[in-house]
């Protein structure tokens, strides 16, 4: 596969001209005109072009925004709306020309940037996929061998033959996906376009996407739907109002937008001094026992490890143990694995959360888990410059295969959180407000059992359900015999 880059985008800006009123959009370019003619008086020039600056404004959807795709590449592009992502896909794809800056693409780009781009709702879908697939530079010839894979993908049935403009939205973009994927592009644009489809689709949508990477498509996706750029995606670009605001791993990445958003709704909020730690009444349970805690050969360097933070916490230490307390990073499947983490709170709280995630080597979260889940026993209240401590205890009932984790900690008001059974779940997300987020802390892995009882592979699939299976055996019922 080729070292040089698919993609490379240098310092791109993309600016929109806002006029003061429709009668400057009129006559603000002529003043601007008339303000470059060399031979008026340098009075009339001056007046004509500071009149013409006066009546506009420029509104940048991007500023000096650089990135650099490899080839094979999968990049999520996040960020709130408005924050750039859509202008972005379409200045690479060709549909928009950069304000400043230079964009380089090294072969054909296939783009699924607007629902129905590119079909005339008037053709019908048959003849919307050779148009487009001429558009790409494709033979009648060349599509008429690729027509049934096209078809069969988007399986849409006799509708192939009605116009467009009778398609479902979910029919529309299994079109485009087809159409988009089936032609041989080296840098594939999404925009959101997978959102529309169900589960058996976006399964279909997905395995393509894969083997279209390991031919060394490069791949760029926007999407809202942050679990699918952290399975998806190895990196991700974030930005905010135009301006790049973390570029680089994507879970990193996701953890960043999810603060960015909380920072954008939460209003700030501060601990009631009556429940700090140090207060009478502010105190649970929790406080009044020793924790059983790691030793310290089995702590993590997590120098290097990226802290989210919102400024709140910090965190001082991971360490991983097995069920006897020893360091231990190789679990048999059902093991158990003691995960034991510390935060130093730089800022007073009200009621702590705190939990981790397991990811699996296709970034799939196969188990995450926080003490508001648990129903643990947590303080109501903590005071800065406290440390909590927080033991995790898991049974590794999962595919044999290399796991990675991340954990963080985050505050629950407590008004909110002495009434938090009465909330539903999406009600009670917007009350936690996110303190600090470590991704990709450690690997551990998971292997075979030694003993085998029953036998020596414990479950299929990625993780173990609770259950049991019962077995009977009925008599057959004889038929009855003629008169």
């Amino acid at each position: 596969m080729s070292s040089e880059p698919v993609i490379k985008i240098d310092g791109v800006s993309k600016a929109y001209t806002i006029w003061s009123s429709p009668s400057a959009r009129l006559h603000g370019p002529l003043l601007g005109q008339i303000g470059q003619m060399p031979f008026l008086p340098t009075g009339v020039r001056n007046w004509c072009g500071g009149h013409s600056r006066q009546s506009f404004k420029n509104f940048y959807a991007l500023r000096n925004v650089s990135l650099t795709v490899a080839r094979g590449e999968s990049i999520g592009i996040i960020g709130r709306n408005g924050s750039g992502k859509s202008t972005l896909l379409q200045i690479i794809a060709g549909t928009l020309l950069p304000t400043d800056g230079e964009v380089t693409v090294n072969g054909s780009v296939a783009a699924l940037l607007e629902l129905g781009s590119g079909f005339n709702p008037e053709f019908t879908g048959r003849e919307n996929v050779y148009m487009n697939t001429a558009i790409r530079g494709m033979s009648q010839q060349e599509t008429d061998a690729k027509f049934d894979e096209i078809e069969s993908f988007a399986d849409i049935g006799d509708f192939i033959d009605q116009p467009t403009k009778t398609y479902s939205s979910g029919m529309l973009v299994r079109l485009a996906f087809a159409v988009s994927t089936t032609v041989d592009a080296q840098v594939l644009l999404i925009d959101e376009a997978l959102a529309v489809g169900d589960i058996f689709f976006r399964q279909k949508c997905y395995q393509r996407l894969e083997r279209m990477r390991e031919r060394g498509v490069s791949i760029l996706l926007v999407s809202h739907t942050m679990t699918e750029v952290e399975q998806f995606c190895q990196n991700a670009l974030l930005l905010d109002q135009g301006l790049v605001a973390f570029q680089g791993n994507a879970s990193e990445a996701v953890k960043r937008y999810y603060l960015m958003e909380q920072q954008a709704h939460q209003p700030v909020v501060a601990a009631s001094p009556a429940v700090a730690v140090g207060e009478n009444g502010g105190r649970s349970s929790s406080e009044n026992h020793e924790l059983a805690w790691a030793p310290a050969d089995a702590f993590l360097d997590i120098d290097h490890v990226p802290q989210v933070s919102n400024g709140w916490a910090r965190c001082t230490g991971v360490a991983i143990c097995d069920a006897d307390g020893r360091p231990c990073r190789v679990f048999e499947q059902g093991q158990t694995a003691s995960f034991f983490y510390e935060f130093e709170l730089l800022r007073d709280i009200e009621v702590p959360s705190a939990g981790l995630e397991i990811l699996n080597e296709k970034n799939i979260i196969v188990h995450g888990k926080n003490t508001l889940e648990y129903g643990s026993d947590v303080p109501l209240g903590v005071g800065a410059g406290a440390r909590l401590r927080f033991r995790q205890d898991i049974s590794l009932e999962l595919a044999v295969g290399e796991y990675l984790f991340t954990l963080g900690l985050a505050m629950v008001a407590k008004d909110a959180y002495q009434q938090r059974s009465a909330f539903t779940h999406a009600d009670l997300g917007p009350k936690i407000i996110r303190l600090c987020h470590l991704a990709r802390v450690g690997v551990f892995s998971v292997v075979f059992r030694s003993r085998s009882q029953p036998v020596q592979l414990l479950h299929h699939g990625i993780a173990n359900l609770p259950g049991s299976c019962s077995v009977t055996v009925e008599k057959p019922v004889s038929a009855a015999r003629p008169e």
